[in-house]
């Protein structure tokens, strides 16, 4: 894959004017944009998620940010095989099932648009009971977090963070090194780099490559 080099900023205008020049209706005929920003922790997931979100309100569009930490399944189950567990971290650490229910099922085609922006606040292990959020027709979710890509989450955009494996590993900190295995199955099983929409090479934080931007609107609906 070629990667030409392209700072955070315009990198993240460009994927803003690509979600908000896309149709008005998704390939799926959802009224709403779904966006996936794809990453190991030590990537700036959550910084480019929230930068992208702001790129697109300057531009009209209502964003709801959604951070797949707040989707964690109960300790209980995460840490049924130990607490270091890397197949249990890729495995069962995160409640797609609710992701599916909460966040992507309101807006699905015909949805009513009122999501769910967490489920459960893993420093204390238990429900966040925040309320749902309306996210107009035409709104954008952008969802970020590791392990988004191969779940079959319906995405009109994903971008992946990559980092290789001896930035990911320099990058972590000791006690989480742990979780390297569970990043080496995800990049062997799901391909992220070739699977996203965008990838990025993050292994300078300063000075990040790309793949260039996606091609601007979306095919049609069915």
């Amino acid at each position: 894959m070629r990667l030409e080099p392209v700072t955070w900023e315009i990198l993240t205008e460009q994927l803003a004017e690509h979600v908000a020049g896309q149709a008005s209706a998704s390939g799926d005929g959802s009224a709403w944009r779904r966006v996936a920003v794809d990453g190991a922790p030590p990537a700036p997931t959550g910084e480019l998620a929230e930068e992208l979100a702001e790129a697109l309100r300057l531009r009209g569009r209502p964003v709801l940010v959604v951070d797949a930490d707040g989707f964690l399944r109960a300790d209980s189950l995460r840490f049924e095989f130990g607490k270091q567990d890397p197949d249990a971290y890729y495995d069962l650490w995160y409640d797609t099932g609710a992701l599916w229910r909460e966040v992507f099922g309101p807006l699905d085609r015909g949805g009513d648009g009122r999501v769910l922006p967490d489920l459960r606040a893993p420093s204390v292990d238990r429900p966040t009971r925040s309320p749902h959020v309306l996210l107009p027709r035409g709104g954008v979710m952008v969802l970020h977090g590791p392990f988004l890509l191969g779940h079959w989450f319906p995405f009109d955009l994903s971008v992946h963070l990559g980092l290789s494996a001896k930035a990911l590993e320099r990058q972590t900190p000791v006690g989480e090194r742990w979780r390297l295995p569970a990043f080496a199955r995800y990049a062997e099983e799901v391909a992220p780099e070739e699977a996203a929409d965008v990838c990025v090479r993050a292994d300078k934080p300063r000075h990040p490559a790309w793949n260039g931007p996606p091609r601007h609107g979306s095919p049609p609906p069915p």
